[in-house]
């Protein structure tokens, strides 16, 4: 017994699909993604297939957020954080029981099982923390101090979380849609580091350009408008009503400050690789998805068309532009775009097109362009899933681990 025992570790830690985060947990978000967008598809059209947690409407909200986002986000970071750190990464047994978590989440969310509304959401925001831990004792044990920015978005992820569970206990529907906001903008925040840090390097290495220095000034008020605009959702998640001409103008900011960023970065001569013309468009959601939710402060239209700009905008196209390029690279292939990559990136940008600004000029057209922008998106992960299962449930064609 105790020899058989002795080799259960080591057997877990061969197995291809646990020998790092980015591949349970980038092929389960996909295809909770496209299963969680055909619930919601055939919500629209009138079917109840799920009677989940706090109902379809609050679902479809938490669980794009802290099921299918907070997967792809545990799943690049605690690959990225052996990179950083030189350090091994979670993998094995360890690695299977953080995917169980997050997968028991997601079935008692959309199962409640008449179980007491305090369990499932105990289950779901062990996750994060537990993401946040694995990376914090590799970044402190490497004294790579600079990404510990992630822990504090971590942790108040973890609180938007805990308020939308709250709000459901309690019957807040207001604390549920400034929690989801709350959330919303943290993931942004994310999406603002990781871009700033690969983006450009990217685009220059693959292309052969001359990368431009960061300014310095510029990248201080890219990140720290976005992080005072996150600090001003918290506080009216906590009940401090805040001026909207101020906020309004805060997110403004923000948005030329991060289209100034982006405008250096090459974008217009990316367009032959949809690996990267893809990453350059979804940091491009970013200040669009900003100016709009500006503009909707100040009466224009709802802030709900500028939170689809950020999250299929941006969150959907960058996460699948980077899970694509992850998923070869960290298993040994050569980093190009495989067929079909590059239309499903450019469906992701369609339905954020379909979702946010044309749905603001043109409301009348609401039934069809939810339609579509869920069809895209779909679609859009389906190509992935077709393209890079097989690679994330493979051993490294290098013969190297990971």
């Amino acid at each position: 017994m105790s020899y058989t025992s002795s080799l259960t570790p080591v057997r877990l830690a061969r197995l291809p699909v646990a020998r790092l985060a980015f591949r349970p947990f980038f092929l389960l978000a996909a295809l909770f993604g496209v299963a969680s967008m055909g619930v919601w598809l055939a919500f629209w059209h009138g079917g109840i297939l799920l009677r989940p947690q706090g109902g379809l409407m609050f679902w479809h909200q938490h669980e794009m957020l802290f099921g299918f986002a907070a997967a792809v986000v545990a799943g690049f970071l605690l690959t990225a954080v052996q990179n950083w750190t030189g350090l091994p990464s979670l993998r094995g047994g360890p690695l299977l029981a953080l995917v169980a978590l997050w997968l028991a989440a997601r079935i008692l969310m959309a199962f409640p099982m008449g179980l007491p509304a305090w369990l499932p959401a105990l289950v779901d925001l062990v996750f994060l923390p537990a993401v946040g831990v694995v990376m914090a004792r590799r970044v402190i044990a490497a004294r790579r101090w600079r990404n510990l920015i992630f822990l504090p978005a971590l942790g108040l992820l973890t609180l938007a979380n805990l308020a939308m569970h709250l709000g459901v206990i309690d019957g807040d529907a207001v604390l549920i849609r400034q929690a989801a906001y709350l959330a919303v903008l943290l993931i942004t925040l994310l999406m603002v580091v990781v871009g700033g840090r690969v983006i450009a390097m990217f685009t220059a290495n693959r292309l052969g350009l001359g990368r431009r220095a960061p300014i310095r000034a510029l990248e201080f008020l890219s990140l720290g408008s976005v992080m005072a605009v996150v600090l001003a959702q918290l506080l009216v998640m906590l009940g401090v009503a805040l001026p909207a001409g101020p906020l309004a103008g805060l997110m403004a900011l923000a948005a030329l400050a991060n289209a100034v960023r982006m405008a250096r970065w090459h974008g217009l001569a990316s367009w032959r690789e949809p690996l990267l013309w893809g990453l350059h468009l979804s940091y491009a959601s970013i200040p669009l998805g900003l100016a709009m939710w500006a503009l909707a402060l100040l009466g224009a239209w709802r802030a709900e068309l500028a939170v689809h700009a950020l999250t299929v905008g941006g969150m959907g196209t960058m996460m699948l532009a980077m899970m694509s390029r992850v998923s070869l690279g960290h298993t040994g292939r050569p980093i190009r775009t495989l067929p079909g990559i590059g239309v499903a990136l450019a469906l992701m940008v369609a339905a954020a097109l379909l979702r946010a600004p044309l749905l603001a000029l043109v409301p009348q057209i609401t039934h069809w362009t939810y339609n579509l922008g869920i069809l895209f998106w779909c679609l859009a992960y389906g190509i992935f899933l077709v393209h890079y299962t097989g690679p994330l449930l493979s051993p490294r064609v290098d013969g190297q681990d990971g």
